[in-house]
Protein backbone atom coordinates (compact mmCIF):
# COMPACT_ATOMS: atom_id res chain seq x y z
CA UNK A 1 0.00 0.00 0.00
CA UNK A 2 1.37 3.79 -0.21
CA UNK A 3 1.92 5.42 2.33
CA UNK A 4 -0.78 8.83 1.45
CA UNK A 5 -2.78 8.15 4.60
CA UNK A 6 -0.05 6.89 7.35
CA UNK A 7 0.19 10.49 8.49
CA UNK A 8 -3.09 11.39 9.34
CA UNK A 9 -3.56 8.44 11.15
CA UNK A 10 -4.29 8.27 15.17
CA UNK A 11 -3.39 4.72 16.08
CA UNK A 12 -0.19 4.34 17.43
CA UNK A 13 2.68 3.01 16.17
CA UNK A 14 2.74 -0.86 16.25
CA UNK A 15 6.08 -0.18 17.89
CA UNK A 16 5.51 2.79 19.15
CA UNK A 17 7.58 5.20 20.88
CA UNK A 18 7.43 5.14 24.29
CA UNK A 19 9.30 8.00 25.32
CA UNK A 20 6.52 10.20 23.50
CA UNK A 21 3.61 9.23 24.82
CA UNK A 22 1.64 12.23 25.04
CA UNK A 23 -1.23 10.80 26.62
CA UNK A 24 0.81 8.17 29.30
CA UNK A 25 -0.23 9.32 33.00
CA UNK A 26 2.65 11.16 34.59
CA UNK A 27 3.72 10.86 37.95
CA UNK A 28 1.24 13.05 39.07
CA UNK A 29 -1.53 11.68 37.48
CA UNK A 30 -1.55 14.72 34.99
CA UNK A 31 -1.47 14.23 31.13
CA UNK A 32 0.28 16.31 28.45
CA UNK A 33 -0.67 16.95 24.94
CA UNK A 34 1.35 16.90 21.82
CA UNK A 35 1.93 20.18 20.66
CA UNK A 36 3.71 18.64 17.30
CA UNK A 37 2.90 15.60 15.18
CA UNK A 38 4.89 14.21 12.88
CA UNK A 39 2.45 15.78 9.94
CA UNK A 40 3.19 19.45 11.23
CA UNK A 41 7.02 18.84 11.14
CA UNK A 42 6.86 17.68 7.45
CA UNK A 43 4.45 20.39 6.58
CA UNK A 44 6.45 23.03 8.14
CA UNK A 45 10.09 21.38 7.02
CA UNK A 46 8.21 21.50 3.23
CA UNK A 47 6.95 24.96 3.06
CA UNK A 48 10.27 26.69 4.50
CA UNK A 49 13.04 24.22 4.61
CA UNK A 50 16.06 26.31 2.55
CA UNK A 51 17.53 22.68 1.32
CA UNK A 52 13.80 22.10 -0.50
CA UNK A 53 13.23 25.68 -1.79
CA UNK A 54 17.02 25.91 -2.94
CA UNK A 55 16.11 23.08 -5.29
CA UNK A 56 12.85 24.48 -6.34
CA UNK A 57 14.96 27.41 -7.53
CA UNK A 58 17.66 25.27 -8.77
CA UNK A 59 14.87 23.57 -11.12
CA UNK A 60 13.84 26.88 -12.59
CA UNK A 61 16.84 27.73 -13.62
CA UNK A 62 17.11 24.39 -15.43
CA UNK A 63 13.64 25.41 -17.28
CA UNK A 64 15.50 27.98 -18.95
CA UNK A 65 17.57 25.96 -20.61
CA UNK A 66 14.34 25.10 -23.07
CA UNK A 67 13.77 28.77 -24.07
CA UNK A 68 17.59 29.06 -24.58
CA UNK A 69 17.58 26.17 -26.65
CA UNK A 70 14.68 26.85 -28.52
CA UNK A 71 15.92 30.63 -29.40
CA UNK A 72 18.96 29.48 -31.43
CA UNK A 73 16.37 27.96 -34.34
CA UNK A 74 13.85 31.58 -33.81
CA UNK A 75 14.37 34.76 -35.76
CA UNK A 76 16.86 36.94 -34.40
CA UNK A 77 16.30 41.35 -35.75
CA UNK A 78 18.67 43.61 -34.89
CA UNK A 79 18.35 47.09 -35.39
CA UNK A 80 21.66 49.54 -36.20
CA UNK A 81 21.86 53.63 -36.01
CA UNK A 82 25.01 55.50 -37.16
CA UNK A 83 26.48 58.72 -38.44
CA UNK A 84 29.46 59.67 -39.87
CA UNK A 85 31.05 62.74 -40.99
CA UNK A 86 33.90 63.05 -43.68
CA UNK A 87 37.18 65.42 -42.37
CA UNK A 88 39.06 64.59 -45.73
CA UNK A 89 38.81 63.24 -48.92
CA UNK A 90 41.20 63.69 -51.50
CA UNK A 91 39.13 61.85 -54.48
CA UNK A 92 35.88 63.74 -53.13
CA UNK A 93 34.06 65.54 -55.99
CA UNK A 94 31.56 68.21 -56.11
CA UNK A 95 28.76 65.19 -55.95
CA UNK A 96 30.00 63.11 -52.95
CA UNK A 97 28.40 64.33 -49.05
CA UNK A 98 30.68 65.38 -46.22
CA UNK A 99 27.68 63.52 -43.68
CA UNK A 100 25.83 60.66 -43.56
CA UNK A 101 23.13 59.17 -40.84
CA UNK A 102 21.49 55.96 -41.57
CA UNK A 103 19.10 53.27 -39.58
CA UNK A 104 18.76 49.95 -40.24
CA UNK A 105 17.07 46.75 -39.47
CA UNK A 106 18.17 43.51 -40.42
CA UNK A 107 16.27 40.42 -39.88
CA UNK A 108 17.90 36.63 -39.76
CA UNK A 109 16.23 33.24 -40.00
CA UNK A 110 17.97 29.86 -39.36
CA UNK A 111 17.06 27.39 -41.72
CA UNK A 112 19.80 24.38 -41.47
CA UNK A 113 21.86 23.83 -38.36
CA UNK A 114 22.86 20.51 -38.71
CA UNK A 115 20.39 19.18 -35.79
CA UNK A 116 22.31 21.25 -33.91
CA UNK A 117 18.85 23.05 -32.27
CA UNK A 118 16.74 20.36 -32.34
CA UNK A 119 19.06 18.23 -30.11
CA UNK A 120 19.89 20.78 -27.82
CA UNK A 121 16.12 21.34 -26.96
CA UNK A 122 15.73 17.28 -26.71
CA UNK A 123 18.91 17.22 -24.34
CA UNK A 124 17.62 20.76 -22.17
CA UNK A 125 14.38 18.81 -22.26
CA UNK A 126 15.85 15.70 -20.62
CA UNK A 127 17.81 17.83 -17.81
CA UNK A 128 14.62 19.47 -17.25
CA UNK A 129 12.78 15.85 -16.80
CA UNK A 130 15.82 14.92 -14.83
CA UNK A 131 15.74 17.66 -12.36
CA UNK A 132 12.51 16.85 -11.57
CA UNK A 133 13.42 13.33 -10.48
CA UNK A 134 16.31 15.01 -8.20
CA UNK A 135 14.09 17.87 -6.59
CA UNK A 136 12.16 14.39 -5.88
CA UNK A 137 15.20 12.77 -4.10
CA UNK A 138 15.41 16.41 -2.32
CA UNK A 139 11.78 15.91 -0.86
CA UNK A 140 12.78 12.09 0.36
CA UNK A 141 15.65 13.43 1.54
CA UNK A 142 14.31 16.09 3.62
CA UNK A 143 11.35 13.75 4.94
CA UNK A 144 13.65 11.17 5.75
CA UNK A 145 15.56 14.08 8.25
CA UNK A 146 12.78 15.38 9.27
CA UNK A 147 11.37 11.59 10.74
CA UNK A 148 15.19 10.91 12.04
CA UNK A 149 15.50 14.66 14.01
CA UNK A 150 11.89 13.80 15.00
CA UNK A 151 12.55 10.37 16.26
CA UNK A 152 15.82 11.88 17.85
CA UNK A 153 14.10 13.77 20.15
CA UNK A 154 11.85 11.71 21.32
CA UNK A 155 14.59 8.67 22.18
CA UNK A 156 16.83 11.21 23.87
CA UNK A 157 13.87 12.70 25.97
CA UNK A 158 13.15 9.17 26.78
CA UNK A 159 16.36 8.70 27.70
CA UNK A 160 16.80 11.78 30.15
CA UNK A 161 13.62 10.43 31.69
CA UNK A 162 14.77 7.61 32.44
CA UNK A 163 18.67 8.60 33.54
CA UNK A 164 16.63 11.06 36.03
CA UNK A 165 14.87 8.28 37.27
CA UNK A 166 17.78 6.05 37.99
CA UNK A 167 19.58 8.99 39.65
CA UNK A 168 16.36 9.52 41.95
CA UNK A 169 16.60 5.75 43.00
CA UNK A 170 20.29 5.44 43.52
CA UNK A 171 20.00 9.01 45.60
CA UNK A 172 17.55 6.93 47.50
CA UNK A 173 19.58 3.84 47.85
CA UNK A 174 22.43 6.03 48.45
CA UNK A 175 20.27 7.57 51.48
CA UNK A 176 19.03 3.95 52.48
CA UNK A 177 22.64 2.98 52.64
CA UNK A 178 24.07 5.28 54.92
CA UNK A 179 21.27 4.66 57.25
CA UNK A 180 22.16 1.35 57.45
CA UNK A 181 25.38 2.35 58.09
CA UNK A 182 24.81 4.28 61.09
CA UNK A 183 23.01 1.45 62.34
CA UNK A 184 25.75 -0.96 62.09
CA UNK A 185 23.76 -2.83 59.09
CA UNK A 186 26.33 -2.20 56.23
CA UNK A 187 30.04 -0.72 55.91
CA UNK A 188 32.00 2.45 54.71
CA UNK A 189 32.52 0.02 51.58
CA UNK A 190 29.23 0.12 50.91
CA UNK A 191 28.13 3.50 50.83
CA UNK A 192 31.74 3.83 48.87
CA UNK A 193 29.92 1.93 46.30
CA UNK A 194 26.26 3.55 45.99
CA UNK A 195 28.21 6.94 46.11
CA UNK A 196 30.37 6.16 43.02
CA UNK A 197 26.93 4.87 41.33
CA UNK A 198 25.39 8.28 42.04
CA UNK A 199 28.33 9.97 40.73
CA UNK A 200 28.37 7.76 37.36
CA UNK A 201 24.45 8.43 37.25
CA UNK A 202 24.67 11.62 37.18
CA UNK A 203 27.34 12.15 34.49
CA UNK A 204 25.31 9.73 32.65
CA UNK A 205 22.54 12.17 33.16
CA UNK A 206 24.69 15.28 31.75
CA UNK A 207 25.66 13.34 28.85
CA UNK A 208 21.85 12.44 27.87
CA UNK A 209 21.02 16.06 28.00
CA UNK A 210 23.53 17.28 26.13
CA UNK A 211 22.26 14.48 23.67
CA UNK A 212 18.84 16.13 23.56
CA UNK A 213 20.27 19.39 23.39
CA UNK A 214 21.76 19.04 20.28
CA UNK A 215 18.64 16.57 18.63
CA UNK A 216 16.57 19.68 19.61
CA UNK A 217 18.73 21.73 17.80
CA UNK A 218 18.95 19.42 14.99
CA UNK A 219 15.23 19.86 14.72
CA UNK A 220 15.21 23.43 14.55
CA UNK A 221 17.59 23.32 11.69
CA UNK A 222 15.56 20.51 9.76
CA UNK A 223 12.14 21.99 10.35
CA UNK A 224 12.62 25.33 11.56
CA UNK A 225 10.96 25.89 14.90
CA UNK A 226 11.75 23.95 18.41
CA UNK A 227 9.91 20.62 18.54
CA UNK A 228 7.58 21.48 21.93
CA UNK A 229 5.32 18.45 22.75
CA UNK A 230 5.90 15.50 20.42
CA UNK A 231 3.14 13.25 19.94
CA UNK A 232 3.99 9.53 18.58
CA UNK A 233 4.43 8.50 14.61
CA UNK A 234 1.94 7.24 13.02
CA UNK A 235 2.00 3.30 12.11
CA UNK A 236 4.07 2.41 9.08
CA UNK A 237 2.69 1.10 6.23
CA UNK A 238 3.10 -2.47 5.26
CA UNK A 239 6.68 -3.00 3.93
CA UNK A 240 7.61 -5.75 1.53
CA UNK A 241 8.21 -9.35 2.55
CA UNK A 242 11.91 -9.72 1.17
CA UNK A 243 14.84 -7.10 0.26
CA UNK A 244 14.76 -8.25 -3.54
CA UNK A 245 10.65 -7.01 -3.69
CA UNK A 246 12.28 -3.58 -2.27
CA UNK A 247 15.11 -3.70 -4.79
CA UNK A 248 12.22 -4.14 -7.36
CA UNK A 249 10.25 -1.34 -6.55
CA UNK A 250 13.45 0.70 -6.30
CA UNK A 251 14.48 0.48 -9.62
CA UNK A 252 11.60 1.78 -10.60
CA UNK A 253 10.46 3.94 -8.59
CA UNK A 254 13.46 5.58 -6.95
CA UNK A 255 13.88 9.13 -8.30
CA UNK A 256 17.87 9.47 -7.94
CA UNK A 257 17.94 7.04 -10.47
CA UNK A 258 15.15 8.44 -12.64
CA UNK A 259 17.55 11.68 -12.77
CA UNK A 260 20.34 9.63 -13.59
CA UNK A 261 18.81 8.25 -16.61
CA UNK A 262 17.75 10.93 -17.48
CA UNK A 263 20.88 13.15 -17.38
CA UNK A 264 22.72 10.03 -19.65
CA UNK A 265 19.76 10.50 -22.16
CA UNK A 266 20.79 14.39 -22.32
CA UNK A 267 24.22 13.64 -22.76
CA UNK A 268 23.61 11.92 -26.07
CA UNK A 269 21.95 15.03 -27.04
CA UNK A 270 24.92 16.89 -26.80
CA UNK A 271 27.10 13.83 -28.64
CA UNK A 272 24.19 15.21 -31.59
CA UNK A 273 25.00 18.74 -30.69
CA UNK A 274 28.61 18.72 -31.07
CA UNK A 275 28.84 16.61 -34.02
CA UNK A 276 26.39 19.40 -35.56
CA UNK A 277 29.21 21.34 -35.73
CA UNK A 278 30.88 19.92 -38.91
CA UNK A 279 27.92 20.55 -40.64
CA UNK A 280 26.13 22.80 -42.96
CA UNK A 281 24.79 26.28 -41.64
CA UNK A 282 21.72 27.67 -43.96
CA UNK A 283 20.17 31.19 -42.90
CA UNK A 284 17.91 33.73 -44.46
CA UNK A 285 18.82 37.30 -44.60
CA UNK A 286 16.21 40.16 -44.81
CA UNK A 287 17.61 44.00 -44.19
CA UNK A 288 16.04 47.41 -45.16
CA UNK A 289 18.08 50.88 -44.54
CA UNK A 290 17.42 54.59 -44.48
CA UNK A 291 20.00 57.01 -45.12
CA UNK A 292 20.54 60.56 -45.32
CA UNK A 293 23.14 63.07 -45.91
CA UNK A 294 22.12 65.55 -43.81
CA UNK A 295 21.99 68.44 -46.31
CA UNK A 296 25.79 67.92 -47.16
CA UNK A 297 25.11 67.09 -50.69
CA UNK A 298 26.38 70.04 -53.04
CA UNK A 299 24.38 71.72 -55.54
CA UNK A 300 26.06 69.88 -58.29
CA UNK A 301 24.75 67.01 -56.90
CA UNK A 302 21.41 67.89 -57.02
CA UNK A 303 21.43 69.15 -60.38
CA UNK A 304 22.89 66.08 -61.31
CA UNK A 305 19.30 64.47 -59.50
CA UNK A 306 21.21 62.52 -56.68
CA UNK A 307 18.39 62.78 -53.50
CA UNK A 308 19.27 63.76 -50.24
CA UNK A 309 17.94 60.48 -48.57
CA UNK A 310 17.25 57.06 -49.52
CA UNK A 311 15.59 53.41 -48.62
CA UNK A 312 17.50 50.78 -49.17
CA UNK A 313 16.24 46.80 -48.86
CA UNK A 314 18.23 43.26 -49.38
CA UNK A 315 17.47 39.93 -48.88
CA UNK A 316 19.73 36.81 -49.46
CA UNK A 317 20.23 33.31 -48.39
CA UNK A 318 23.84 32.47 -46.46
CA UNK A 319 25.01 29.34 -46.81
CA UNK A 320 28.64 28.23 -44.22
CA UNK A 321 30.24 25.34 -44.94
CA UNK A 322 33.00 24.41 -42.65
CA UNK A 323 35.92 23.30 -44.17
CA UNK A 324 38.58 23.34 -41.53
CA UNK A 325 38.13 24.14 -38.17
CA UNK A 326 41.85 23.41 -36.36
CA UNK A 327 40.11 20.26 -35.15
CA UNK A 328 37.69 22.03 -32.51
CA UNK A 329 34.56 20.16 -33.90
CA UNK A 330 36.32 16.46 -33.46
CA UNK A 331 37.51 17.18 -30.21
CA UNK A 332 34.12 18.62 -28.96
CA UNK A 333 32.49 15.51 -30.14
CA UNK A 334 35.04 13.08 -28.33
CA UNK A 335 34.83 15.24 -24.92
CA UNK A 336 30.84 14.99 -25.59
CA UNK A 337 31.07 11.09 -25.44
CA UNK A 338 33.44 11.33 -22.71
CA UNK A 339 30.94 12.84 -20.34
CA UNK A 340 28.25 10.80 -22.46
CA UNK A 341 30.17 7.76 -21.11
CA UNK A 342 30.29 9.29 -17.70
CA UNK A 343 26.53 9.42 -17.61
CA UNK A 344 26.30 5.96 -18.44
CA UNK A 345 28.41 4.56 -15.51
CA UNK A 346 26.53 7.14 -13.78
CA UNK A 347 23.65 5.23 -13.88
CA UNK A 348 25.65 2.30 -12.84
CA UNK A 349 27.05 3.81 -9.77
CA UNK A 350 23.75 5.12 -8.74
CA UNK A 351 21.74 1.77 -9.21
CA UNK A 352 24.34 0.06 -7.01
CA UNK A 353 24.23 2.46 -4.32
CA UNK A 354 19.96 2.57 -4.04
CA UNK A 355 20.60 -1.25 -3.67
CA UNK A 356 22.75 -1.33 -1.01
CA UNK A 357 20.68 1.06 0.57
CA UNK A 358 17.44 -1.07 0.28
CA UNK A 359 18.82 -3.62 1.10
CA UNK A 360 20.81 -2.27 4.30
CA UNK A 361 17.60 -0.66 4.87
CA UNK A 362 15.46 -3.27 4.60
CA UNK A 363 18.18 -5.28 7.13
CA UNK A 364 18.37 -2.79 10.04
CA UNK A 365 14.37 -2.56 9.75
CA UNK A 366 13.94 -6.34 10.45
CA UNK A 367 16.49 -6.55 13.04
CA UNK A 368 15.52 -3.96 14.92
CA UNK A 369 12.20 -5.14 15.05
CA UNK A 370 14.13 -8.24 16.52
CA UNK A 371 15.68 -5.81 19.37
CA UNK A 372 12.76 -4.61 20.58
CA UNK A 373 11.33 -7.73 21.36
CA UNK A 374 14.51 -9.20 23.34
CA UNK A 375 14.88 -5.23 24.54
CA UNK A 376 11.50 -5.56 25.92
CA UNK A 377 11.77 -8.99 27.22
CA UNK A 378 15.01 -7.70 28.93
CA UNK A 379 13.42 -5.14 30.70
CA UNK A 380 10.40 -7.41 32.04
CA UNK A 381 13.27 -9.49 33.13
CA UNK A 382 15.15 -7.01 34.61
CA UNK A 383 12.70 -5.06 36.95
CA UNK A 384 11.78 -8.55 38.07
CA UNK A 385 15.41 -9.21 38.62
CA UNK A 386 16.00 -5.97 40.28
CA UNK A 387 12.90 -6.60 43.03
CA UNK A 388 14.29 -9.89 43.25
CA UNK A 389 17.81 -8.39 44.37
CA UNK A 390 16.23 -6.22 46.88
CA UNK A 391 13.93 -8.76 48.43
CA UNK A 392 16.61 -11.13 49.07
CA UNK A 393 19.33 -7.94 50.02
CA UNK A 394 16.98 -7.27 53.05
CA UNK A 395 17.07 -10.82 54.32
CA UNK A 396 21.08 -10.86 54.08
CA UNK A 397 21.30 -12.92 50.95
CA UNK A 398 22.84 -10.48 48.65
CA UNK A 399 24.66 -7.04 48.86
CA UNK A 400 24.37 -3.35 48.02
CA UNK A 401 27.07 -3.88 44.40
CA UNK A 402 24.02 -6.55 43.48
CA UNK A 403 21.42 -3.78 43.90
CA UNK A 404 23.25 -1.45 42.10
CA UNK A 405 24.71 -3.61 39.60
CA UNK A 406 20.54 -4.68 38.84
CA UNK A 407 19.68 -0.64 39.06
CA UNK A 408 22.51 -0.35 35.53
CA UNK A 409 21.12 -3.36 34.01
CA UNK A 410 17.75 -2.35 34.03
CA UNK A 411 18.71 1.05 32.76
CA UNK A 412 20.80 -0.36 29.90
CA UNK A 413 17.70 -2.60 28.57
CA UNK A 414 15.26 0.53 28.90
CA UNK A 415 18.17 2.67 27.13
CA UNK A 416 17.94 -0.31 24.33
CA UNK A 417 14.22 -0.78 24.15
CA UNK A 418 14.13 3.39 23.50
CA UNK A 419 17.22 2.98 20.88
CA UNK A 420 15.75 0.07 19.29
CA UNK A 421 12.35 1.50 18.82
CA UNK A 422 14.01 4.34 17.01
CA UNK A 423 15.95 2.92 14.54
CA UNK A 424 13.37 0.52 13.43
CA UNK A 425 10.93 3.51 12.58
CA UNK A 426 13.85 5.49 10.61
CA UNK A 427 15.37 2.08 8.94
CA UNK A 428 11.12 1.79 7.80
CA UNK A 429 11.17 5.33 6.73
CA UNK A 430 14.36 5.08 4.92
CA UNK A 431 13.28 2.19 3.22
CA UNK A 432 10.34 4.01 1.53
CA UNK A 433 12.57 6.51 0.78
CA UNK A 434 14.88 4.30 -1.28
CA UNK A 435 11.58 2.63 -2.80
CA UNK A 436 10.43 5.96 -3.98
CA UNK A 437 7.44 6.39 -2.14
CA UNK A 438 8.26 8.88 0.79
CA UNK A 439 7.74 12.08 -1.65
CA UNK A 440 5.63 14.82 -1.18
CA UNK A 441 2.17 13.35 -2.95
CA UNK A 442 3.09 9.93 -1.27
CA UNK A 443 2.52 11.75 2.34
CA UNK A 444 -0.83 13.46 1.95
CA UNK A 445 0.15 16.65 3.58
CA UNK A 446 -2.07 18.75 4.30
CA UNK A 447 -0.17 22.40 5.02
CA UNK A 448 -1.94 23.27 1.19
CA UNK A 449 -0.87 23.03 -2.17
CA UNK A 450 1.92 20.68 -3.14
CA UNK A 451 4.68 22.71 -5.34
CA UNK A 452 3.64 22.21 -9.05
CA UNK A 453 7.69 22.01 -10.77
CA UNK A 454 5.82 21.93 -14.01
CA UNK A 455 4.10 25.22 -13.64
CA UNK A 456 7.21 27.25 -14.29
CA UNK A 457 7.93 25.17 -17.32
CA UNK A 458 4.67 25.90 -18.84
CA UNK A 459 5.27 29.24 -18.56
CA UNK A 460 8.52 30.18 -19.58
CA UNK A 461 8.95 27.18 -22.36
CA UNK A 462 7.32 29.01 -25.18
CA UNK A 463 8.42 32.47 -23.76
CA UNK A 464 9.69 34.61 -26.85
CA UNK A 465 10.12 38.28 -25.13
CA UNK A 466 13.18 39.31 -24.77
CA UNK A 467 11.68 41.83 -22.19
CA UNK A 468 9.80 39.29 -19.70
CA UNK A 469 12.00 38.30 -16.62
CA UNK A 470 10.06 36.69 -13.77
CA UNK A 471 9.70 38.44 -10.22
CA UNK A 472 12.57 39.62 -8.28
CA UNK A 473 13.92 36.93 -5.77
CA UNK A 474 12.25 36.68 -2.40
CA UNK A 475 13.71 34.73 0.57
CA UNK A 476 11.37 31.72 1.31
CA UNK A 477 13.08 29.39 4.30
CA UNK A 478 12.79 30.76 7.17
CA UNK A 479 15.83 31.95 10.09
CA UNK A 480 16.14 30.22 12.68
CA UNK A 481 18.36 33.38 14.44
CA UNK A 482 15.35 34.42 16.47
CA UNK A 483 14.78 30.96 17.95
CA UNK A 484 15.72 30.53 22.06
CA UNK A 485 18.69 27.85 22.48
CA UNK A 486 17.17 24.30 23.63
CA UNK A 487 17.16 23.23 27.42
CA UNK A 488 17.16 19.72 28.33
CA UNK A 489 13.90 20.23 30.23
CA UNK A 490 11.79 17.39 29.72
CA UNK A 491 8.01 16.26 30.90
CA UNK A 492 7.41 13.55 33.90
CA UNK A 493 5.97 11.19 31.38
CA UNK A 494 7.09 7.88 30.49
CA UNK A 495 5.49 4.81 29.38
CA UNK A 496 4.72 2.56 31.76
CA UNK A 497 6.31 0.18 30.09
CA UNK A 498 9.68 1.68 31.16
CA UNK A 499 8.45 2.85 35.03
CA UNK A 500 10.01 0.78 37.92
CA UNK A 501 7.18 -0.90 39.43
CA UNK A 502 9.36 -1.75 42.14
CA UNK A 503 9.64 -0.15 45.58
CA UNK A 504 13.14 2.08 45.85
CA UNK A 505 12.78 2.28 49.54
CA UNK A 506 14.73 -0.24 52.01
CA UNK A 507 13.99 -1.51 55.03
CA UNK A 508 16.34 -1.11 57.97
CA UNK A 509 18.57 -3.47 60.20
CA UNK A 510 15.39 -3.89 62.31
CA UNK A 511 13.37 -4.98 58.95
CA UNK A 512 11.30 -1.77 59.03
Amino acid sequence: MRIASFLMSVSLLAVAMPAAAQDAPSAQGDRVAATTTLQDAMVQAYNTNPQLSGARAELRATDEGVPLARAGGLPSVRTSSGYSENLYDSGATGVSPTRTGSVGVDASLPIYSGGSVQNSVRAAESRVESGRASLRGTESDLFVSVVTVYLDVIRYEAIVRLNQQNVEALRVNLQATRDRFEVGDLTRTDVAQSEARLALAESQLRGAEAQLIASRESYIRVVGSPPGTLASPPPLPDLPDSPDVAVRIALDENPDLAAARKAREASGYDTDVARASRLPQVSVNVGTDYYNYLGSLGNQASLLGYENDGLSASAGVSVSFPLFQGGRPAAQIRQAQAREAQSIEQVTLTERAIIAQVRSAYANYRSALRVIEASRVAVEANQLSLEGVRAENSVGTRTILDILNAEQELLNSQVNYVTAQRDAYVAGFTLLAAMGRAEAKDLGLGGGTLYDPRSNYNRVRGGWSDWSTGDAPEPVATSTAQTPSQTPDVSNTLDPMLRRPVDTTYPDSSGE
